[in-house]
């Protein structure tokens, strides 16, 4: 039986058990794969104290921070589901069949991008595709990128782009934007050499050698087309990694786990933080700081329960 289970293996679970161990909780971290989205990101320049690194680097970072308290790190694990017990307790199955026990379980599981399920695209990942314009656009400094949606995301990928490349296509398939109007403005603004925007069509498929060289997409009159772009930035949504909670965890319509300040859920002993939470940002700093306020959170609740 431990004090407490993180479930994950990046920025707010890292943050959990170093907070755990110090506090000398009995605690443990299972994840399917160490380092999360972080560790598929590229340049990364908003992480305190560090000025430039990169996911590979920090994610690195991130396991010997961990290495150095010692903390008990289990990898290959997916957790199936988590099940509050009768005496207060959880069980957290697995794919595997192994079970774990806890008092109190923090998930910090993550997001994973909405794929747009075209050719090519999951071969040239991290070879031109990306999913992360603030981890990856300044990579196409002077370069052509096209970013595929049509909200707020979308739209704020494609003005960044604006500032670093020589060109933008902005991919729609709807007809107008679904983001803010100060956001669409200002997109709209640029003059055709430097965006332009691509309503009612369908992205079919990404073309490449051995990094991505072109875009093909269909209109509405079931023509295809192709554009030559050094990058595409894909930023159709995010979908978070919140199957595993109890059936009554209270979730938004996007399917992220509700929490308080305190990162806890509607069910007492269980937290949720980072990007699987309805936490507004997603942000690595912030991830980091509900890890922290998740694992002080669960301090007080064991302590009530002695």
């Amino acid at each position: 039986m431990f004090d407490l289970l993180i479930i994950g293996g990046s920025a707010a679970a890292t943050t959990a058990g170093i907070y755990g161990i110090r506090r000398g909780l009995n605690l443990k971290i299972i994840t399917k794969d160490f380092g999360g989205e972080v560790i598929t990101s590229g340049e990364i320049g908003n992480w305190p104290g560090d000025g430039m690194t990169d996911g590979i680097t920090l994610t690195d970072k991130f396991r010997k921070h961990l290495e150095h308290y010692k903390v008990d790190i289990e990898e290959g694990v997916e957790v199936s589901k988590i099940t509050k017990q009768a005496d207060e307790t959880f069980l957290v199955a697995t794919q595997k069949g192994n079970n774990y026990m806890a008092k109190a379980v923090i998930v910090a599981t993550g997001v994973h991008p909405r794929e747009l399920g075209v050719t090519g695209e999951k071969e040239y990942r991290n070879k031109g595709v990306s999913y992360c314009s603030t981890c990856d656009m300044p990579l196409f400094g002077g370069k052509t990128v096209a970013v595929v949606g049509g909200g707020n995301s979308a739209l704020e990928s494609a003005l960044m782009g604006v500032d670093i490349c020589k060109k933008v296509y902005v991919i729609n398939k709807n007809a107008t934007f679904k983001g803010d109007d100060v956001l669409i403005k200002k997109l709209t603004s640029y003059p055709k050499d430097k965006v332009e925007i691509i309503y009612e069509v369908a992205t079919k498929g990404v073309v490449g050698d051995k990094f991505v060289n072109g875009l093909k997409y269909i209109d509405k009159a079931n023509a295809e087309h192709e554009i030559k772009v050094d990058g595409i930035f894909v930023h159709i949504g995010m979908v978070p990694n919140s199957n595993i909670v109890p059936d009554n965890v209270e979730k938004n319509p996007f399917g992220e786990i509700k929490v308080n300040a305190r990162c806890e859920t509607n069910i007492p002993g269980l937290y949720a933080a980072g990007d699987v939470s309805d936490v507004p940002f997603k942000q690595i700093v912030i991830a980091a700081g509900q890890g922290c306020t998740a694992t002080l959170s669960v301090v007080q609740y064991l302590n009530k329960l002695k």
